[in-house]
C-alpha cells in the first residue's frame, strides 16, 4: 500500500494579533487527495490557522510546510504562487468586475495564458449559473452566486491545496447543498482541500479527517465519521442535548 504524500504539515504554530495569542501551538496535516476540516466555535482560531498558512498572518513560532518545503513567513503572493489558494470568508469578489473578469483575476499569477479559456469553461461547467451571468458585475450577484464565483476564481489559480473559509455562511440550504456537492466533486477529481465550516455536520460528513479547535488549540482529531459520532462533538457543535 502506497503511503499518501503529505501536502500540508503544520507544526507547533503560535500566532498573535497584537498581544493576543490566537494560536497556541496548533499542529495538523493534510495528505494528498484528502478533505480535512477544522471545526470549532467563533474565536477558536480556525480562520487564523488558514490565514497563517496562506501568509496573511506571520507566526511567532512553529512551521508550515508544503510538500516538505517551509513556507511560513513567506509573503502571501509567494505562498499563492506555490499552490496554496484561499477562498476567504465573506467571498470578497471584485464587485465592479464581471464574472469573467473575476475568474481571469484568479489566474493573475499564472503564465500558461493559453489555457485560461479552457479553465474558465470548466468553471462554467461546475457552476452553470455563472455561465448565465458571465457578463454581469460581481456585486450584483446573489450571495450563493458570489460564493460560486469565489470558488471558481480560486480554481483558476490551479491550487495544489484549496482552503475554504466558511463557504456555507449566510446561504440558503439549497445553495449550501450545491456548494458541498461541488466540494465533493472537486475532491473526487483529486483536489486536496482544507475546509473551515460552522456547519459541523455537513463538514464532517464530507471530510476524511477533522480537527476540533478550542481557544487556539486542537482538542480533538479523528476521521470525519468518528468525530461525527463523538458525544462531545455532537453536544457542542451539532446541537444535541
Amino acid at each position: 500500500m502506497t503511503t499518501p504524500r503529505s501536502v500540508l504539515s503544520v507544526e507547533g504554530l503560535h500566532s498573535f494579533y497584537g498581544r493576543i495569542e490566537a494560536l497556541k501551538g496548533i499542529s495538523l496535516h493534510v495528505d494528498e487527495g484528502e478533505i480535512v476540516t477544522l471545526i470549532g466555535a467563533n474565536g477558536a482560531g480556525k480562520s487564523t490557522t488558514i490565514n497563517t498558512i496562506s501568509g496573511l498572518v506571520t507566526p511567532k513560532m512553529g512551521s508550515v510546510k508544503l510538500f516538505g518545503e517551509t513556507i511560513s513567513g513567506l509573503r502571501v503572493h509567494i505562498v499563492a504562487s506555490k499552490g496554496v489558494v484561499q477562498v476567504p470568508e465573506g467571498r470578497r469578489i471584485f464587485a465592479r468586475m464581471t464574472v469573467t473578469e473575476n475568474l481571469e483575476m484568479g489566474a493573475y499569477l499564472r503564465k500558461d495564458r493559453a489555457e485560461l479559456a479552457g479553465d474558465i469553461k470548466r468553471v462554467f461547467e461546475l457552476f452553470p449559473r455563472l455561465a448565465e451571468r458571465r457578463a454581469q458585475k460581481g456585486g450584483t450577484l446573489s450571495g450563493g452566486e458570489q460564493q460560486m464565483l469565489a470558488i471558481g476564481r480560486a480554481l483558476m489559480a490551479k491550487p495544489k491545496l484549496l482552503m475554504l473559509d466558511e463557504p456555507s455562511m449566510g446561504l440558503a440550504p439549497v445553495i449550501v447543498d450545491v456548494i458541498f456537492e461541488t466540494i465533493e466533486k472537486l475532491n473526487s477529481e483529486g483536489m486536496t482541500i482544507l475546509l473551515i465550516e460552522q456547519n459541523a455536520a455537513k463538514a464532517l460528513t464530507v471530510a476524511d479527517r477533522g480537527y476540533v479547535l478550542e481557544v487556539g488549540k486542537v482538542v480533538l482529531e479523528g476521521s470525519g465519521k468518528d468525530l461525527l459520532a463523538n458525544e462531545q462533538v455532537r453536544k457542542a457543535y451539532l446541537g444535541e442535548e
